[in-house]
């Protein structure tokens, strides 16, 4: 085999093993909640001959912190890439969560770990919601944004839990700073 066409089969291999990478690695579950709950939707673009845009409003529970919930809403695009599943969706998420019952931490955790991980195009984008603890103030703080493979957005969204008792019977509120590692 000619050098150059060792260079050009190696650049080939390279090529469908990145491909290969950007199939599989976008849809590795990340240590993270479930699918989260449509709560609604709601079309914002009408189209013709294809589903419109939308705005779709999701709920879901911390799995390391039992007691936290939050809604994100994100755009959902329509026309024919949309509904193949093709279009790459723009990165205006919004963010909030909050204390639903008595706040008990499972495991020790790190600053800014994945709570949630989507794919928000076929290849490159994923939407993140982190989370972090505030120990100053005993407060958890959701973060979510979208990144890319190449490129990331500085979109983003911030939403505070303050750790409260729930209800009469709940006298111990745990301290978020105890389970940072």
């Amino acid at each position: 085999m000619t050098r150059q066409a060792k260079i050009q089969y190696d650049t080939r291999w390279g090529r469908w093993a990145l491909l290969a990478l950007a199939l599989v690695w976008p849809g590795l579950p990340a240590l993270a909640a479930d699918e989260p709950d449509l709560i609604f939707r709601r079309s914002t673009v009408f189209k013709w001959l294809s589903p419109n845009d939308k705005l779709a409003t999701y709920g879901i529970d911390d799995p390391e912190v039992e007691g936290v919930a939050c809604h994100f809403t994100v755009p959902e695009r329509g026309g024919i890439k949309g509904w193949l599943g093709l279009a790459e969706e723009v990165s205006d998420i919004s963010l909030a969560c909050r204390q639903i019952g008595p706040i008990h931490f499972k495991n020790k955790m790190e600053q800014g770990d994945d709570m949630f991980r989507q794919r928000r195009s076929l290849f490159f984008k994923k939407m993140q919601i982190v989370r972090g603890c505030d120990a100053k103030r005993n407060v958890l703080v959701y973060m979510v944004y979208s990144d890319r493979l190449i490129e990331g957005s500085p979109k983003n969204s911030t939403s505070s839990v303050p750790i409260m008792p729930w209800g009469s019977g709940d006298t111990v509120v745990q301290k978020c700073g105890e389970f940072i590692q």
